[in-house]
């Protein structure tokens, strides 16, 4: 009887993931409309003007909340035409999410975020590397994981962080 499912979750995560810095420059995946496109097409959307503004719009309000720069309370505006009603199908309950096309795949986000907030607070947060403009999902047991990757955001944060100390030294 999951609203939300493993894949929604997926789904918030990239979307709040679609503004990634890329040689020192942050872009948006989004506003290119073949990216846009494409992305919305790879989590079930259609990858219309109207579904990418939408995606844009609940991104950047989910982003300011998970960074806490915003309160949930933003959020309202975004919730107001989300319409879920129960329905029994071969005798198992569930969900059926009822919104306007174009904004299914924000809704979805916006229902996952909740989720996650409410089950694991505090589990989605911006990388802790200052040049990083990137989310993670902490799934750890100990509630640890700092950066979207290790390989890249890890490993550069801490190199420097060691020149830095290694130069003082000097």
């Amino acid at each position: 009887m999951n609203v939300v499912t493993r894949n929604d979750e997926d789904l918030l995560l990239d979307l709040l993931n679609t503004t990634p810095v890329v040689d020192g420059e942050r872009t948006d995946v989004l506003t290119d409309p073949d990216a846009s496109q494409e992305w919305a097409a790879g989590h079930g959307g259609a990858g219309s003007a109207g579904e990418s503004a939408t995606l844009r719009r609940v991104r950047a309000a989910i982003q300011d909340v998970v960074r806490g720069v915003a309160d949930a309370q933003t959020l309202e505006e975004h919730v107001e035409r989300i319409e879920l009603r129960p329905r029994l199908r071969d005798g198992v309950l569930g969900w059926e999410l009822r919104v306007p096309a174009d904004e299914a795949l924000a809704a979805r986000a916006l229902l996952a975020w909740t989720v996650l907030d409410e089950r694991a607070p505090g589990r989605l947060r911006p990388c802790a590397n200052p040049d990083c403009h990137r989310f993670l999902h902490d799934r750890s047991n100990a509630n640890s994981a700092r950066w979207c990757s290790m390989a890249v955001c890890g490993n550069r944060f801490k190199a420097r962080r060691h020149y830095r100390r290694t130069r003082k030294a000097d």
